[in-house]
């Protein structure tokens, strides 16, 4: 994945070509793209990091937004927003905020975004060095814990159903999945017996997540050949241990 920055905004309006200006000249490469979802499509895979640049009296289209939250989620990345704090405040409430990165009110103060986005380009291994890792869990408040935990180590996904959870693999491959045991609609058995008839995702490990409960449920399936199971009432540093020491392996 290069290392390029993505500033989404309505017009490459001059305050926006001064933020490029600023950023070329501190060596952080940027380009621009306008709001809908085939010019943001075509170059998703161009950029490392996400901005969307507000101008005065501008929203993000309801379809870019949700194409945004989609892709986002499915990705693993964040984007950061700079706009009047009004409009900030709006989109907070129209995305999770798992998926923001940093907001920036204008006026923009862009020494800190700059010093800011060089931070998040240079530190730790590239996105496509890091282990990938699915967490799929209706929970959204307990995906977003998890996410928070493990986001500084791995390339992490969320999904929070069974559906979005294939729609996922589909898109991206990933190394371990984390699997809510007890899901609505479609279980979390079931939907390991879905990852192990497809034999592009037959052979990705998964991790049951469970209650306390839910030890003897989880060994009724072990011919789905699950790598285990992890208690959800795990704290941080035995959830990362134990990750760190399964892909020790």
């Amino acid at each position: 994945m290069e290392k390029r920055l993505m500033v989404i905004g309505e017009k490459e309006s001059f305050l926006i070509r001064a933020l490029r200006k600023k950023l070329s000249e501190s060596g952080i490469d940027s380009f621009y793209c306008p709001p809908n979802i085939d010019s943001i499509g075509k170059k998703w895979g161009e950029k490392c990091i996400t901005a969307y640049y507000l101008n005065d009296d501008e929203h993000v289209p309801g379809d870019v937004l949700h194409y945004l939250k989609e892709h986002l989620t499915e990705s693993g990345e964040q984007i950061i927003f700079i706009g009047d704090k009004s409009d900030i405040d709006q989109l907070k409430k129209l995305m999770n905020s798992t998926l923001i990165r940093e907001c920036y009110p204008r006026p923009l103060d862009s020494d800190r975004m700059i010093k800011d986005v060089a931070k998040l380009m240079k530190n730790g291994p590239t996105v496509a060095a890091k282990k990938r890792v699915l967490i799929v869990d209706d929970d959204t408040e307990y995906l977003a814990l998890v996410r928070d935990w493990l986001k500084d180590r791995y390339q992490v996904f969320m999904a929070n159903s069974g559906m979005q959870a294939i729609k996922s693999l589909g898109a991206n491959k990933v190394d371990l999945i984390l699997l809510d045991f007890q899901m609505p609609i479609t279980s979390g058995p079931k939907v390991l017996e879905m990852i192990r008839s497809d034999s592009e995702t037959a052979s990705i490990p998964v991790f049951f997540l469970t209650g306390r409960n839910d030890k003897d449920s989880v060994m009724q399936v072990v011919n789905l050949k699950p790598e285990g199971y992890l208690l959800k009432t795990i704290e941080k540093p035995a959830l990362l241990a134990k990750l760190e020491a399964f892909f020790a392996k």
